[in-house]
């Protein structure tokens, strides 16, 4: 049975996910012993308390700015687990102060994962421009320059690959994007079985966009026979 109490600090592909949702979506409390997890969507939370080993409350929120609870949070007191995650990286106030992550290279790509479900996104389009050929990109995001070149870095020394970097002019966070045939390869990493904790409705989409992508390419072989 879940304990309703402290986190067991121990690293596994669970635990490391866990880590990546906090580093975008958590929240350490100046006090040096609360922790709070938020997130539009639910599942997201559930899947948080499962993944560290407990069961605390799911309450719903609202923005400073509105009335309308449509956030979910869990928020606890655990001065080990604060402790530990100041120790490797995360702190108050991290948006955009948040640098590198001390996460074992193991479960680095779990942690990804965490992080890709937390702030990041996944988009597909059939792109007329090159003969209808379907895209689709992989995208990490973050407030912090000096946190998102370190994910960036980390992700080439494990990989090769480089992604593109920018950050619109109107925006507040920096996006790390990963087209077609970098996903493809950074894709089998984060998702290396069907058993690894991720958000749902995200992986959905991503299969599907791969199920279009096999079908298109598949024909394109046909078509080059005939």
């Amino acid at each position: 049975m879940k304990s309703l109490g402290k986190v067991k600090i121990k690293w596994s592909p669970d635990f490391a996910y866990a880590i990546g949702l906090l580093t975008t979506d958590g929240n350490l409390s100046i006090d040096r012993r609360h922790i709070n997890f938020t997130s539009k969507d639910k599942n997201l939370v559930i899947i948080f308390n499962n993944c560290l080993g407990v069961n605390h409350k799911i309450s719903k929120k609202s923005r400073a700015d509105s009335k309308i609870k449509k956030y979910f949070q869990v928020q606890f007191s655990d001065r080990n687990f604060y402790e530990f995650l100041l120790l490797i990286g995360l702190m108050p106030k991290k948006s955009k102060i948040i640098n590198a992550v001390n996460i074992p290279s193991k479960y680095f790509f779990d942690f990804l994962r965490g992080h890709f479900d937390g702030d990041g996104t996944f988009y597909s389009y059939w792109d007329p421009r090159w003969h209808s050929s379907f895209m689709f990109y992989v995208v990490f995001m973050s407030a912090s320059e000096k946190h998102i070149n370190w994910l960036r870095e980390n992700i080439s020394h494990l990989l090769g690959i480089k992604g593109h970097l920018n950050k619109g002019i109107n925006e507040g966070v920096y996006k790390l994007k990963y087209a077609k045939e970098e996903s493809l390869q950074l894709l089998p990493k984060m998702y290396y079985s069907n058993k690894v904790a991720c958000l749902p409705r995200k992986i959905r989409k991503i299969k599907n966009a791969l199920r279009i992508q096999y079908k298109h390419d598949k024909f394109i072989k046909v078509a080059r026979v005939l």
